[in-house]
C-alpha cells in the first residue's frame, strides 16, 4: 500500500495563492508543528527555498514523523516545472484577443488618458519578475508593434540580490514571453536585511533610486511601474486610515531626484483580478516576492507591517463590496473629484492652504 504523503506549505497565504505544489495544504510552520498525523502518514514541507522547511521537517522527525523538506523549495520545483517551449506568440495573442478589453484597451487608455508615452521617449520597462511587470512588458511590446509614432523601449531587470533559483526563474520566465531583459546587480537586500523599523520601504526606495539611476545611465528618460487600479484605491484608504491624509498613487511623476527622468504607471486603470487571469489562462508561474527579509518573516508565519497593513486595507475593500458593488470605483474616482470649497486645508509644493484663508475676503 502507497504510504499517504501529506504536503505542507508553510509560506505567507499571499504567496500559496500565487501559485503551489498541486494538493498542498497552507499553513504556518507551528500550526504544522502542532497537528497530529497517522502513524504511515510521511510530511512533505515545503518553503521558498528548503531552508526553513528543513528546520521543521527536523522538528517533526525529533516527534517520530516521518517527515522531509522539498528540496529547494518551491522556487526549484517552479523553476523545473515551467514549460520552456516558445509560447510567445500565443501569450502575445490572448492580450489582443482573449484580454483585449480588460486588459489591452485599459492599458491604451490609461496611455492616452495621462498622456504617459509621447513621440521620442526612451522608455525604461522595470521587471521585477511578478506579474504585474511581466504583463506591462508585454504590453509595451504590443504597444511598439502597433508603432503609430516613434519611441523607444529597454527592459530592465534590477537583481538585488536573488538566489540563483529566483533568478533563473525570472530570466527563464522573460524567455518564454519572448522579452529581451538586461540585467544588473546591486546588494540591496544584504543593506536592508538587518533593518528592523520599515525595511520593505527602505528597500523599495533604494530599488527606486537604482532603477531611476540605471535608466538615466542607459539614456533613458522614463522608467514604467507596474502598478494597477488596485494598488490606487489600496494607496488611496492607506493614506486615510493610516496616514490621516488624502493622497494617491498617481498615473506619473517628475523624479525628485533625478533631473529630466519621469515615472508613469501605465497599468493604472486595470484590475488585478483580469492580471491574474491573464496569467493563469497563459499557465505562467511568477514568483511573488524573491527577497530574505520576507522570505524568513513568513516562513514563520509573520508579515511585514505595511504587508499586513495592505492585506487589511485589501479585506475592507472586499466586505464593502458586498454590499456596494461600486466601492472600488468610487474609492477611485473620490480623488478625481475632490471639491476644495469642502476641504479644511491642502497642500499644495509644501505650501498649505486653509479654508480660513481669505474665508471673509
Amino acid at each position: 500500500m502507497a504510504q499517504n504523503v501529506f504536503t505542507a506549505d508553510i509560506r505567507d497565504k499571499s504567496d500559496f495563492d500565487n501559485g503551489h505544489l498541486p494538493g498542498s495544504v497552507n499553513m504556518t510552520a507551528q500550526q504544522l508543528l502542532e497537528h497530529e498525523f497517522d502513524g504511515d502518514c510521511k510530511v512533505e514541507v515545503v518553503c521558498r527555498n528548503g531552508r526553513f522547511s528543513e528546520q521543521t521537517a527536523k522538528q517533526l522527525r525529533e516527534r517520530g514523523v516521518d517527515a522531509h523538506a522539498l528540496e529547494g523549495g518551491y522556487s526549484k520545483w517552479l523553476f523545473e516545472s515551467i514549460d520552456g517551449s516558445d509560447r510567445s506568440r500565443e501569450i502575445e495573442q490572448s492580450i489582443r484577443k482573449k484580454f483585449a478589453r480588460p486588459i489591452w484597451s485599459r492599458f491604451a487608455r490609461a496611455i492616452i488618458k495621462y498622456e504617459l508615452v509621447k513621440p521620442g521617449d526612451r522608455i525604461a520597462v522595470c521587471i521585477s519578475g511578478g506579474k504585474d511587470s511581466m504583463l506591462l512588458a508585454k504590453l509595451f511590446q504590443e504597444l511598439k508593434a502597433h508603432n503609430k509614432f516613434d519611441f523607444q523601449l529597454r527592459f530592465l531587470v534590477m537583481d538585488p540580490g536573488y538566489s540563483p533559483v529566483n533568478r533563473s526563474l525570472i530570466e527563464k520566465n522573460a524567455g518564454i514571453l519572448g522579452i529581451p531583459i538586461e540585467i544588473f546587480e546591486t546588494n540591496i537586500f544584504n543593506s536592508v536585511f538587518n533593518v528592523k523599523n520599515n525595511p520593505c520601504y527602505l528597500c523599495a526606495r533604494m530599488r527606486r533610486g537604482h532603477l531611476y539611476n540605471k535608466a538615466k545611465e542607459m539614456g533613458c528618460n522614463k522608467i514604467a511601474l507596474g502598478h494597477h487600479y488596485d494598488d490606487v484605491i489600496e494607496t488611496i484608504l492607506m493614506g486615510m486610515i493610516y496616514g490621516g491624509q488624502v493622497q494617491t498613487m498617481m498615473p506619473k511623476l517628475h523624479s525628485a531626484n533625478f533631473e529630466g527622468m519621469q515615472l508613469i504607471r501605465p497599468m493604472y486603470l486595470i484590475r488585478e483580478a483580469e492580471i491574474k487571469r491573464w496569467r493563469d489562462y497563459n499557465d505562467l508561474h511568477f514568483l511573488q516576492c524573491a527577497c530574505r527579509f520576507t522570505e524568513e518573516n513568513t516562513s514563520v508565519g509573520q508579515t511585514g507591517e505595511s504587508d499586513s497593513k495592505r492585506l487589511e486595507i485589501k479585506n475592507l475593500i472586499a466586505q464593502l463590496k458586498q454590499r456596494n458593488p461600486q466601492i472600488e470605483a468610487n474609492i477611485f474616482r473620490s480623488v478625481e473629484n475632490v471639491n476644495l470649497n469642502t476641504i479644511i486645508s491642502y497642500k499644495k509644493n509644501g505650501e498649505i492652504t486653509h479654508f480660513l484663508d481669505g474665508y471673509n475676503d
